[in-house]
């Protein structure tokens, strides 16, 4: 046990109380459960689970976990009786204070194991792209007499550390408490808190110090000090296949749930259906309406149509993406602009500007076989690509189908112009070396060379195994990051 907090709080008539838990664990096996068995007042016991929070020195892992309870639904715990149990490796093993478990009266604050005084608390391990700090609560217990509690802290390899002192938080027990307990707690721990501002850093690495009467402690994560590394950006191309699919209604919330699961920054679709007749109000009808009315947060919507697909539907391409769109537009880069005609082809385009990153010009791409007019088609999608590359421009991404296998005219001509790369292939010479291109696809993510991102992850979703059917394509999920 590294720590755990009983807390209560009113908010008028009606009280809550928060349970929260910290575990390190000996990093053994992969898989591994971590539970808290805890009990309140009334005698019953409990299992909750742990979640893996961050990783620390000596091949350890810290897990937590937390449940909260209010009055106004049910009793609250009280004092509470718990430990720690771990299953790893087929072994069971148990932290219960030496078999006379562990016991927290009801709001005594938090508590801290005698060899951690000084504690960084509630670690966040991750960054959204759109962060602009890093929240740091650090508990001391009473013990260390603290003067002076602080942040050291550099960004992104720089190794040039900056200090940072954090503020006693003496409201943190006082607001929380109903009946008159003070910082520090009962359990003899105080609150600190400060914020690491970071800009534009993608990862920032950081150690805890405190100055009292012995001198200065430190907790610097058991040795490798706390990194918080920014998420990446995270970006998806899907071929809906235009309403043919059975239950197509149900896939496009499957859609919607994948998006929603990887908090996806940037989705591309096409073969986007929407009915032929019916004016704007087809609109209310348009599959990558339907997907984005579906998500939980708010996703901005690019969209136009090329041609009538399979005789009843408009049929186009689609940009959703959670961050500000700065520049739209559409284009046909095919000879042919007949909307009664397949070949004709039109292509979405958006230029979003994502926080850490900059400007990124997302191209959404169906483009016909190379017997239908690959080459003239992708000539002219290459061209406007090249023209919108602005020096502003950070980097420009082709995601979609492009109607050519890795052992195409079509892909070879992509190839032999020299300015983009495959995410796939770039992600896999990334991680084994390999730079073989094989496989059946034919929708791919490419990204201009000469752009700050590259590919760390690409894998196919909607499959048997991930997600399940919902078109007569894969799509695509990758994982960018600057280049190293």
């Amino acid at each position: 046990m590294l720590y755990a907090g009983n807390v209560v709080s009113r908010t008028g008539e009606d009280q809550r109380q928060t349970l929260s838990f910290g575990v390190r664990v000996q990093n053994l096996a992969y898989d591994k459960c971590i539970e808290i068995h805890w009990a309140g007042e009334a005698g019953e016991w409990r299992v909750l689970p742990c979640h893996f929070a961050h990783p620390t020195g000596q091949d350890g892992e810290v897990w937590d976990a937390e449940a909260v309870f209010d009055s106004s639904r049910e009793r609250l715990p009280g004092g509470i009786a718990f430990a720690a149990r771990v299953r790893m490796a087929g072994v069971d093993a148990w932290d219960s204070n030496d078999g006379r478990n562990y016991t927290l009266a009801a709001d005594a604050g938090l508590w801290l194991a005698a060899s951690q005084p000084l504690l960084n608390v509630r670690v966040h391990a991750r960054l959204a792209l759109e962060d602009t700090f890093v929240p740091v609560t650090v508990a001391v217990h009473t013990s260390l007499q603290a003067r002076q509690v602080f942040v050291r802290s550099h960004e992104d390899h720089s190794h040039v550390w900056t200090t940072r002192e954090c503020v006693f938080w003496r409201r943190h027990w006082e607001r929380a408490h109903a009946s008159g307990a003070q910082n520090p707690s009962a359990a003899g721990t105080a609150i600190w808190v400060t914020h690491i501002p970071v800009q534009h850093a993608w990862r920032v690495e950081y150690a805890v110090g405190c100055t009292g009467a012995a001198g200065v402690f430190w907790d610097n994560n058991f040795g490798t000090n706390y990194v918080v590394a920014r998420e990446p950006l995270k970006v998806m191309t899907l071929n809906l296949h235009c309403n043919q699919e059975e239950e197509a209604d149900a896939k496009l919330s499957t859609v919607a749930q994948a998006i929603d699961d990887h908090r996806v920054d940037i989705v591309c679709l096409q073969e986007v259906a929407e009915p032929w007749e019916g004016g704007s109000a087809a609109f209310a009808e348009n599959a990558a309406k339907k997907i984005r009315d579906r998500l939980r947060e708010p996703y901005h919507l690019v969209h136009d149509w090329s041609h009538r697909g399979f005789g009843i539907y408009r049929e186009g391409s689609a940009i959703l993406t959670r961050h500000d769109i700065v520049v739209k537009d559409a284009g046909y880069v095919s000879s042919r602009h007949d909307a009664e005609s397949i070949h004709s082809r039109k292509i979405v385009m958006a230029q979003v500007n994502v926080p850490c990153v900059g400007a990124v010009n997302i191209f959404s791409v169906h483009l016909s076989w190379w017997k239908d007019g690959f080459r003239e088609q992708f000539e002219r999608l290459a061209a406007w690509a090249r023209d919108r590359a602005t020096p502003e421009v950070a980097a420009t991404l082709l995601l979609g189908d492009f109607n050519a296998a890795p052992d195409s005219a079509g892909y070879a001509q992509v190839m032999a112009g020299g300015e983009f790369d495959d995410a796939l292939v770039q992600s896999r010479r990334r991680e084994t070396g390999e730079t073989a291109v094989n496989g059946s696809r034919i929708d791919y993510i490419f990204l201009r060379k000469d752009g700050a991102l590259e590919a760390r992850t690409v894998r196919r979703l909607f499959t048997p195994a991930d997600y399940g059917r919902v078109s007569d394509h894969p799509g695509y999920y990758a994982e960018l990051m600057p280049r190293a």
